[in-house]
């Protein structure tokens, strides 16, 4: 897999993370940098160690699925990244703010609960035999930055694209997932 198709899936999976922290900025009457921080490094930090641990599982199971280890690549990625736009399409509009700032607890579980799908792109990583500390290092730091920026962005603008942005990572998730169906089944082969 080469750089740009694991940043894309970088993109693709930070998605969640930018939503939430733009719900983050929006709640925030003033933006600090050390808040603004601590949200990437937790979202950052989660969607990193997911896939790690995905990957360790996976590596597990590999030998016994190589058969089809593409489908189960393609259906994963094409569940998640159809999970992301049914719920960005579905989503009621809300504008809560449950705990103002940030709250480690809450930032803990919205970090776990952003980072699931990732758990299961390590599992895919596995399978396709994929140098995981380049493709965690690349996830983490892209959610890293898009989290802070996020943050920023609904400071300033809202939620206006909250939504788009969350149908757009899912689209990137299930092209890559058919890309790399259509590649293992030979109908392409870049």
């Amino acid at each position: 897999m080469t750089f740009f198709e694991l940043f894309l899936i970088a993109i693709g999976l930070s998605m969640d993370a930018f939503a939430v922290s733009v719900c983050k900025g929006l709640c925030m009457p003033k933006i600090r940098k050390s808040e603004t921080f601590l949200i990437g490094l937790f979202f950052g930090g989660f969607q990193a160690l997911m896939p790690f641990a995905g990957w360790i599982l996976g590596t597990q199971f590999a030998r016994y699925i190589t058969g089809i280890d593409h489908w189960i690549v393609f259906i994963l990625l094409a569940v998640i990244g159809g999970k992301m736009i049914w719920e960005a399409l579905i989503a009621a509009d809300e504008q809560s703010c449950p705990v103002k700032g940030v709250a480690l607890g809450e930032l803990f579980l919205l970090a776990l609960a952003t980072s699931i799908d990732a758990f299961a792109v390590g599992i895919t990583f596995s399978f396709l035999q994929i140098d995981i500390i380049p493709a965690i290092v690349i996830i983490g730091c892209t959610t890293f930055l898009l989290s802070i920026a996020g943050v920023f962005f609904g400071h300033i603008f809202g939620t206006r694209y909250e939504k788009k942005a969350e149908i757009a990572g899912g689209i990137i998730l299930i092209l890559i997932g058919l890309k790399i169906l259509l590649q293992h089944l030979g109908f392409i082969n870049f």
